[in-house]
């Protein structure tokens, strides 16, 4: 199965549904359903039962849902735009992501 473009810790915009426009960062990626959970993104509301022995306290919990990959697109920080990602290998024989408008490398060495 292929990687997915995003990553863990990528700043991402996303693209379509009812949060189109918001930018955040990647907390979590489930490469098994190509779904990424996002910093601020895609509030749920989850009504948990309060559980003392893992000091859990009841009631309505809004957290962050996961968001399908093809609707999310990576920040480059040095341009600061969504970009699409382009691959390279440096000389050391790394393979690094590489954003497609200004050249600069996405993955933070």
């Amino acid at each position: 199965m292929p990687g997915l473009h995003v990553r863990k810790g990528d700043s991402v915009r996303v693209l379509t549904g009812k949060d189109r426009g918001k930018t955040g960062r990647v907390l979590r990626v489930i490469p098994d359903k190509k779904r990424a959970v996002v910093e601020g993104v895609a509030f749920i509301k989850r009504h948990t039962r309060p559980n003392p022995q893992k000091n859990v306290k009841g009631g309505v919990v809004e957290r962050e849902a996961s968001v399908h990959v093809s609707n999310l697109m990576v920040v480059c920080a040095d341009c600061d735009k969504p970009v699409r990602a382009a691959h390279k290998v440096l000389e050391d024989g790394q393979r690094v992501r590489v954003c497609r408008k200004c050249g600069g490398t996405l993955d933070r060495r």
